[in-house]
């Protein structure tokens, strides 16, 4: 039987719950949406019914009649997979400006800019949206503090206080298994054939809805294509030849799996002050067990040693970093910066006016060279604030007063 994961998410998305009318939880397959609503009906909502919109008739239903839908599925409601059916959200915004309670209306939704356009028109003001991401390692770990990533010597040191030490072994281990609540749970034992069926089942299904006429086998094609460059500059071109098809049709589908909440982008830092910065994004995959199995590494050893370890422990670090944030209900707006003189910056985090820098190293001996390039922020707009070394040292120490050296974990 498989263990419930408690989700750092439930909090904000509580508190939203007693102010907000209508709240919607979007995020990929499989990362525990309507588990972790279902488990909040339980334990903190008592009374609240459910629907899913996978239901053939209650898909009929919110289609053709919005309001005999409401008539039939009373509030306060759990409405599963709600993006197949967007007409309930005008009906859903009459029955708010009626007078709804807060937390009438919960929400899933997997495909989220399909949702956004109809949420945005009919709900503004009224809806308070969240994303769940694939488990982050505070969640999968008691050892850690709950929070998010922050340059603070104290505040470090208090969030991994209760941490053990990992080995570069261990940490590749949670790289290779990655972070889906199925795996993690013990739901499912067997890695390979999950995430085989994750990508065959959930991931068609969603682009079957979204496009039609896709060749699945080129797609499996691209998405392993893509998968190979994880942490590295976007490049329609070189992505496109290896898949066999266009640079738009490359840029189109890498558009679908940024809807599905597969990848992310890390955009360059940019403003004139800083003269021949590079304007390419970096992608980057939510779940670095799925892009380990996409590009056919079998165990955890055999990627801690191979050519690509270095771009996915820099993926691991950073999606850490986003899930934090995104699983605590905060927005973050992450960057990296690249000059044209090779200068690089893996990460940056804007916060209160300061601009964090944090470089990703696979290395256990950590020297002040190794972020000698957080020189080039000297003449960015805003104020360079404490800078972080992440690597695979096993305790946190720092080079000086503002610069860190933070184990992976």
């Amino acid at each position: 039987m498989s263990e419930y994961i408690r989700r750092n998410l439930e909090i904000p998305f509580l508190r939203a719950a007693a102010e907000y009318p209508a709240l919607l939880l979007t995020g990929p397959r499989q990362t525990g949406k309507t588990t972790m609503l279902k488990r909040l009906m339980e334990t903190e909502d008592k009374g609240r019914s459910y629907v899913t919109l996978d239901d053939y008739e209650a898909l009929t239903l919110a289609r053709g009649d919005p309001a005999l839908f409401f008539q039939t599925y009373k509030p306060p409601l759990l409405i599963d997979e709600v993006q197949y059916a967007p007409s309930l959200f005008t009906g859903m915004k009459r029955l708010i400006d009626k007078g709804a309670k807060p937390g009438d209306f919960w929400m899933t939704g997997s495909q989220l800019f399909k949702m956004m356009e109809g949420v945005q028109e009919s709900l503004a003001g009224r809806v308070a949206m969240f994303h769940l991401s694939p488990l982050s390692q505070q969640e999968i770990d008691p050892c850690f503090e709950p929070g998010v990533f922050f340059a603070d010597y104290q505040y470090l040191l208090a969030r991994q206080k209760n941490a053990k030490p990992l080995s570069a072994s261990a940490v590749y281990e949670r790289i290779f298994q990655g972070s889906m609540p199925a795996l993690i749970s013990g739901k499912f034992s067997d890695r390979q054939r999950y995430y085989s069926g994750y990508t065959q089942t959930y991931l068609e299904r969603d682009i079957r809805d979204l496009v039609s006429g896709i060749d699945f086998l080129k797609f499996s094609d691209f998405i392993r294509s893509v998968a190979a460059r994880t942490a590295q500059l976007v490049n329609y071109r070189h992505i496109a030849e290896d898949a066999g098809m266009n640079q738009e049709t490359a840029k189109n589908w890498l558009r679908l799996l940024e809807t599905l909440g597969v990848i992310f982008y890390v955009r360059p830092y940019h403003h004139n002050t800083l003269k021949r910065m590079i304007k390419t994004p970096k992608l980057y995959f939510y779940d670095t067990g799925l892009a380990a199995f996409l590009t056919r590494w079998n165990s955890s050893e055999t990627l801690m040693n191979g050519a690509m370890n270095g771009a996915f422990l820099e993926n691991y670090v950073i999606a850490e970093i986003l899930k934090g944030y995104e699983n605590a209900g905060q927005e973050i707006t992450l960057y990296f910066y690249r000059d044209k003189d090779s200068k690089e910056i893996d990460l940056l985090l804007e916060n209160d006016g300061l601009l964090m820098p944090v470089e990703i190293k696979k290395t256990a001996s950590p020297t002040p060279g190794m972020i000698s390039s957080f020189n080039a922020l000297e003449k960015a707009p805003l104020r360079r604030g404490a800078g972080a070394l992440v690597c695979l040292t096993e305790h946190l120490s720092a080079f000086d007063h503002s610069n860190f050296v933070v184990p992976v974990g």
